[in-house]
């Protein structure tokens, strides 16, 4: 792992564009929370980060969705992606730009990206006929539909009958392009499951896709026959790149390619994978354009083990729970308790009982206990010691020392879980050591050098577990930094420990007798339940 400043390597990582057919729930809370975490880590390390999110706003879905709220689609458009944009801020997501599919100069990087696959031979009009998924605004194979014609992710919407002229990309000329793609490059798709999904789709078969729709006026017109309108995701996977754009740069491929292209990670949901993993690159292709690095498929959220619906009842409002519980506890158990890539599950009370284990009775334990002992003994200050003055056989030490790399490399790997039970592992470490050691009865007994060695061996511990563990908890993170004597703000990209060499504070041992200790306070009160969500 090289820990070095990296000032110029520049890292761009995607959350899906939303769409705005109804208010932003859970399951779009949860890519964007980890999307935040990889662009704060990232930043941390030294990166130029751009960190996109946004909302795709032109379909049938959402034309649909406004008419049955008796309103203009871009009137109810502004209104749900501004929803976003508040949830947005009540979860401290520190997004960079925030793509709308609605926005003038997108539509001028669509007229000239689809210029350049029309130029290359890949659209053609020809009749479709088949069932259609206005829900995943897809035309769906026969063998992918429930019965009586049901959509498979969409199991309360039924598909509808489509016999109509529209204009075609030739999918099928890329089969064998993609193919070799992914056998040059194996770690393109991921998780494993994901990408062994999509060679499975792809051995199959490929086939041309519809990009053009018929009778719908909400979104651009084909920029050759204005009588049809672009389908949503040949429009809205472009998104992307107009993100890319600086402001009031003129809007072109040049320059929204000059930078920060290609993307270094789409996070996306499983269940727009083929269009993330297929539809997209077979596009890039096309336009000559360089393919994106990594294409991360997370799971689905469940609530009490069900499929979360209106129908059921069992909606989970995210807004609801940042207000009740704070956007730090949220944050950490959708990333704690859950394996990202994997389906998971929200009950409510294992969401208090993981935080009040974790953040309560193990890491803000530890600091207050730690804290009080240090000014009750007299200590003001951190004690005058420095890495190479502590024991080599003390544990927290010999398990710090490595810890800042073994945590990187959990980030790297999008393995958040694993990174945040390699932190706690430390700070349990550091309530054992208290614990085996007294520091209450070597005071007694005058032997203060062993004292000093558990009471800096902990606060460091504990230093720098809310540094790595500050791209998931910022504000806890503050608050340790605060009560250490430090003025750090974890939620400015412009701190100087922020932007400071991981290398630095992402090892063991920097605390130094200068931090002046603050008052001790509980940093994480523990939660209590009382459903109402």
């Amino acid at each position: 792992m090289n820990f070095s400043s990296q000032r110029q390597e520049t890292f761009a990582v995607t959350t899906p564009l939303y769409y705005v057919n109804d208010l932003p729930h859970v399951g779009s809370a949860y890519p964007t929370i980890a999307a935040d975490i990889l662009a704060r880590f990232e930043r941390m390390r030294g990166k130029y980060v751009l960190f996109i999110t946004g909302t795709d706003e032109h379909g049938q879905k959402i034309q649909r969705a406004a008419e049955s709220k008796h309103k203009s689609p871009q009137i109810y458009s502004d209104e749900i992606s501004s929803s976003f944009v508040a949830l947005w801020q009540q979860l401290n997501i520190q997004y960079d730009r925030f793509s709308r599919t609605t926005a003038t100069n997108h539509e001028k990087i669509v007229k000239e990206f689809f210029g350049r696959v029309w130029d290359k031979g890949d659209i053609y009009k020809s009749q479709q006929k088949g069932w259609y998924c206005v829900a995943c605004e897809e035309f769906k194979e026969e063998r992918e539909l429930l019965s009586d014609f049901f959509c498979s992710i969409h199991t309360n919407k039924q598909a509808e009958w489509r016999d109509e002229e529209n204009y075609f990309f030739r999918l099928s000329n890329y089969q064998s392009q993609l193919e070799a793609f992914y056998q040059e490059n194996p770690n393109f798709i991921a998780p494993l499951s994901r990408r062994n999904e999509v060679l499975n789709f792809v051995a199959q078969g490929l086939q041309d896709f519809s990009i053009s729709r018929v009778n719908l006026d909400w979104g651009f017109p084909v920029p050759i026959d204005p009588s049809h309108t672009l389908y949503v995701w040949f429009d809205a996977l472009l998104g992307y790149i107009t993100a890319l754009l600086e402001p009031d740069e003129e809007p072109n491929l040049a320059n929204a390619l000059a930078k920060w292209w290609p993307i270094n990670l789409h996070l996306i949901g499983k269940d727009i994978l083929r269009f993330h993993a297929i539809y997209w690159p077979a596009m890039l292709m096309s336009a000559e354009l360089e393919l994106p690095k990594l294409v991360f498929g997370h799971g689905f959220l469940t609530k009490d083990n069900q499929k979360m619906g209106k129908t059921l009842g069992n909606t989970l409002d995210p807004v609801a729970l940042v207000e009740k519980y704070g956007s730090d506890s949220v944050r950490y158990y959708f990333i704690k308790a859950i394996e990202f890539g994997r389906d998971g599950d929200f009950s409510e009370t294992r969401f208090i009982e993981t935080v009040n284990a974790d953040l309560a009775k193990n890491l803000g334990n530890l600091l207050n206990r730690t804290s009080k002992m240090a000014l009750k003994y007299g200590y003001t200050n951190v004690p005058n010691l420095t890495n190479e003055t502590i024991a080599d056989d003390n544990p927290l030490k010999i398990a710090g020392m490595s810890l800042g790399a073994e945590v990187a490399a959990a980030y790297e790997n999008l393995a958040f879980s694993q990174a945040c039970e390699l932190i706690l592992n430390l700070a349990r470490t550091g309530n054992q050591l208290i614990n085996d050691r007294e520091p209450w009865t070597l005071y007694k007994e005058g032997k203060n050098q062993e004292l000093e060695q558990v009471l800096y061996s902990v606060l460091e511990s504990v230093r720098l577990a809310a540094y790595l563990l500050s791209p998931i908890i910022p504000n806890i993170a503050n608050d340790i930094y605060h009560q250490l004597g430090f003025e750090t703000n974890f939620n400015d990209k412009n701190d100087v420990v922020v932007t400071a060499p991981f290398s630095i504070h992402g090892r063991w041992g920097i605390l130094s007798c200068q931090q002046k200790l603050g008052d001790p306070q509980p940093i994480f009160k523990s939660l209590e339940l009382n459903k109402v969500i």
